[in-house]
């Protein structure tokens, strides 16, 4: 749990694959973003209850974003909106392949605007069309990126060995997330452990050889 100055950023692993789904709670005000209802609700909605103690007032879950369409992101999703009554948000690209109906179509630079936080979408097509990235900005410290499976530790996510696919992801990554933030931004991924960009800026090079 990162516990930050106006909010606090929770996450849990949950399903066969080992998702994580993040909830970042606004301390003041109890507005809520969930990130990836990826599975087992229940696990969720333990999370989600965690998360609502962070806050001075009742919370409330405001928006449920989905980083891209694979089916391992949203096995959730529906008992989360018809739980929380939330609207939903993805990818422009990738609104088509979510079965859930999605409110907020979401494309690069688009700013989500909660009571007491703001996020950021960033767009990293290659792993999906509409793959995002969401930018957590606080008045002080490091800022937090989502990354869902577009940028783990040690490489970027699967682009299916296609060249172009791969190129795109590699542009994107490198112009819109490593020239844009500082080393210290703390990388939340989509799967397993976080890292930041500091840590994988030197291997920049290494994955743009190798090719995924």
């Amino acid at each position: 749990m990162f516990d930050l100055e106006k909010v606090t950023i929770r996450s849990r692993s949950v399903g066969s694959m080992d998702n994580n789904v993040y909830v970042i709670t606004a301390k003041d005000t109890g507005a809520q973003v969930l990130i990836d209802a990826a599975d087992d609700f229940p696990a969720i909605a333990g999370l989600l209850e965690e998360a609502a103690a962070d806050a001075a007032v009742p919370a409330k879950v405001e928006l449920i974003v989905t980083t891209h369409s694979h089916w391992d992101h949203v096995r959730a999703l529906a008992e989360a909106v018809r739980a929380t009554g939330a609207r939903t948000a993805a990818g422009s690209e990738d609104i088509p392949d979510i079965e859930v109906p999605t409110d907020v179509p979401l494309d690069h630079g688009d700013v989500g605007r909660f009571d007491g936080f703001e996020l950021e979408a960033i767009k990293l097509r290659g792993h999906t069309p509409g793959s995002v990235a969401l930018l957590y900005r606080g008045p002080n410290g490091p800022a937090h990126l989502f990354t869902g499976d577009s940028l783990f530790p040690g490489g970027l996510g699967n682009t299916q060995q296609d060249p172009e696919r791969f190129a795109s992801l590699y542009e994107d990554t490198v112009e819109r997330v490593f020239d844009y933030l500082p080393d210290d931004t703390v990388v939340h991924p989509g799967h397993g452990a976080g890292t930041t960009l500091g840590a994988e800026r030197p291997h920049l090079q290494e994955w743009k050889e190798r090719g995924w």
